[in-house]
């Protein structure tokens, strides 16, 4: 070995900048969708705040309870040009589909990822909302919030916006239908559900759900998943196996 790499390998910095490669590595891997979700709603958070607050109330995070289900929203606008429930996601990629699917496809080259239709998503928690305020839906909008970079293919009624025209599209509502703004704001913020244990929950049956949906269709390539025996116990694979190598843990 060499002088020159000698004192490399035995530099305090080289192994400094090793270590912190190897956390953002292993960091990304198993928090990176969180991260990206997080980042993506925190972008949202700050652009919503250029709305005009003497006209906009902005409530971030809204988790709540209607008819025995739990719906997490993460912002809700409150104004006398309506309410609006908004939804964001972090795509990436080309995405295709439209507003009545229920899920929509990532294309990677040839292979094909499948989301729950975001839309539709939003469009329960529209309904959660009206029940919650007893109000007509056609006073709440559905708006769904993704980046610019992600290449879109997707028919909708105008749910779908970017980063930097949401306060477009919400200053675009002019007609007044709601005259209690502040009493609407206080029952979403009165009803916002902080208890951990509940959200936990929730999380949990979204995932038992994801199970159930991917038990009819593969996420990665849309093959048929069936549930299997390995050395390891049960879990669900994809049908197109070896092609495809999907599988899901099955928890007991």
């Amino acid at each position: 070995m060499s002088e020159f790499n000698h004192a490399l390998f035995t530099s305090p910095l080289y192994w400094a900048i090793i270590i912190t490669c190897l956390v953002i590595i292993i960091t990304y891997k198993l928090f990176g969708a969180k991260l990206i979700g997080w980042f993506g709603e925190y972008w949202t958070k700050q652009v919503l705040n250029k709305l005009p607050k003497d006209k906009y109330i902005v409530i971030n995070n809204v988790f709540i309870e209607t008819n025995g289900y739990t719906h997490q929203i993460d912002h809700v606008i409150v104004s006398k040009y309506g309410i609006f429930s908004v939804e964001t996601k972090q795509y990436n990629g080309f995405i295709t589909g439209n507003k009545y699917d229920k899920n929509w496809v990532r294309h990677v080259g040839k292979n094909k990822y499948y989301y729950t239709n975001p839309i539709r998503q939003n469009y329960g928690h529209v309904k959660a909302l009206s029940e919650l305020l007893g109000i007509d839906e056609s006073k709440i909008y559905n708006i769904v919030c993704i980046p610019s970079r992600a290449k879109l293919k997707i028919e909708h009624d105008g749910e779908l916006v970017r980063y930097d025209t949401i306060v477009d599209k919400i200053l675009l509502y002019k007609e007044e239908v709601i005259n209690n703004t502040d009493e609407i704001a206080n029952i979403i913020k009165n009803n916002n559900i902080t208890d951990k244990s509940i959200k936990k929950k929730h999380i949990n049956k979204i995932k038992e759900n994801n199970i159930d949906k991917d038990l009819s269709k593969c996420p990665k390539c849309g093959g048929q998943l069936v549930e299997r025996n390995g050395k390891y116990g049960k879990f669900i694979g994809c049908t197109n196996y070896p092609k495809c190598k999907y599988t899901e843990n099955i928890n007991n």
